[in-house]
């Protein structure tokens, strides 16, 4: 009697663990796993950000040797993220493509060292003053943990890739307090099987991930603008317009970003000190153009309260997006999600200071553009259109200008792919398994097979 009872626990244990709402219930753990491990991820780059600044603004009044022990630890701190690049090739970059990779089985990672190691290069990137956003790592970090949580529950590997696209999700989501951006992302950029399964386990960890961000940092939106004041059919034709320059300016994004990692590779400078060159190039942006550096969230949240000339806006712009590109292309660690929303919001604030200037459009609707710039840049550059519009309404919390983001971001990914301005996470792909990014660990597998 008593070995049937336990047949019969057992079996109603194997039915539970190979149900639906097990996964969706896992995933909703990931979710909150991974929300635990970005606040801790956004906490530390939020006083290291306050840290900077103070040490920039009091270095001219301090004697000069206090100038060159900074350069001597910014570089020291270049070739610890030229290290772990050259240690854990899989930690260079963002960590979007990788992940992607990862899903496809093109890459193979190894989150007990990857996921410490991500965290620390992440951090030290982005506090020593990289043109980086914390979005891509949090990608990346919410991935290794949900690889983590499957290790430990033990999962089948049908779901591995399921559960992998969700934790994603909720590492958007944790990252930007956007969790229905999260779940689009999973969707659009990460391309797993639509399915109610996996929409439902993509919602349970983005929600979770929101939660546990929220509890930290309030479930406010990102940004606080004011109210927007809604633009009238007749301006239509200014929003194509800033959709086709911000697809333009989303190429050129591109293609200096891929002209840094051919910088890098012809003039064979080693991995090891790729990273010194753009950590040492912040010093002086520090000091003289401070907007361009970090992760650009400050300067975005000064764009709707400043009142910068056109002149100025264009010289921030130019100037952030070649060095993030410069970032990026040098291999070290960190997002580009920030940099190109920043961008965006350079390129609309320009555009519609020019367009009051000349009597076209009036001042009170000088917001809308920079909003209506960060949604068209990103749809350029990441072709994820859908994604761009939902990130940009959950951040800025302005939901009365659907119609314009719709349209600017139409526009900005048709001009894309006119000029065939591909997918910024592909050709990294691409590049990063034409490099060959993790051969250690293939060649480990190959010597066990051996």
């Amino acid at each position: 009697m008593k070995k049937e009872q336990e047949h019969q626990i057992e079996g109603i244990m194997r039915e539970w663990y190979g149900s639906r709402l097990a996964v969706i219930i896992e995933s909703i753990v990931i979710g909150c796993s991974t929300g635990f491990v970005i606040v801790l991820f956004r906490l530390a780059l939020g006083k290291t950000d306050k840290l900077r600044l103070e040490i920039y603004k009091a270095l001219p009044a301090m004697p000069v040797k206090y100038t060159v022990f900074l350069t001597l630890t910014l570089a020291a701190a270049g070739l610890l993220l030229g290290l772990a690049n050259v240690v854990r090739p899989m930690v260079s970059g963002g960590g979007v493509s990788q992940i992607k990779g990862v899903m496809q089985g093109l890459l193979r990672e190894d989150w007990k060292v990857e996921l410490p190691l991500k965290w620390a290069a992440s951090f030290l990137a982005i506090s020593t003053g990289l043109s980086f956003g914390w979005e891509g790592p949090s990608v990346m970090l919410a991935a290794y943990t949900g690889l983590a949580v499957l290790q430990i529950f033990k999962r089948p590997d049908t779901e591995r890739n399921t559960l992998l696209a969700s934790s994603s999700a909720a590492g958007l989501s944790a990252a930007f307090n956007a969790p229905l951006a999260g779940v689009l992302f999973m969707l659009e950029e990460m391309r797993v099987a639509i399915t109610p399964l996996s929409i439902a386990c993509a919602m349970g960890a983005s929600m979770a991930g929101d939660v546990v961000a929220g509890h930290f940092f309030g479930l406010q939106p990102v940004y606080h603008f004011r109210s927007i004041t809604v633009m009238p059919v007749r301006f239509f034709l200014w929003i194509l317009l800033l959709g086709v320059t911000c697809a333009f300016l989303g190429d050129l994004f591109k293609r200096a970003l891929y002209a840094s990692q051919d910088f890098f590779k012809v003039l064979r400078i080693p991995v090891l000190f790729r990273p010194v060159i753009p950590v040492l190039i912040s010093i002086p942006l520090s000091f003289y153009l401070y907007d361009v550096t970090g992760s650009g969230h400050p300067l975005i949240d000064s764009l709707s309260t400043t009142n910068r000339p056109v002149n100025m806006l264009l010289l921030i712009l130019f100037v952030n997006l070649l060095y993030s590109s410069f970032c990026a292309g040098s291999g070290a660690s960190g997002g580009i999600f920030l940099p190109i929303i920043t961008c965006g919001a350079l390129a609309g604030d320009a555009f519609g200071k020019a367009l009051t200037e000349f009597g076209l459009v009036g001042a009170e609707y000088q917001l809308n553009f920079m909003i209506l710039g960060m949604a068209a840049m990103f749809s350029a550059v990441i072709k994820a259109p859908v994604t761009g519009i939902v990130l940009v309404l959950e951040m800025t919390a302005n939901y009365n200008h659907l119609a314009s983001l719709v349209l600017v971001s139409l526009c900005a990914f048709v001009t894309a792919e006119l000029i065939s301005s591909r997918p910024v996470y592909d050709v990294l792909l691409t590049r990063i398994l034409s490099d060959g990014v993790s051969p250690r660990i293939h060649q480990a597998d190959n010597k066990k097979g051996g």
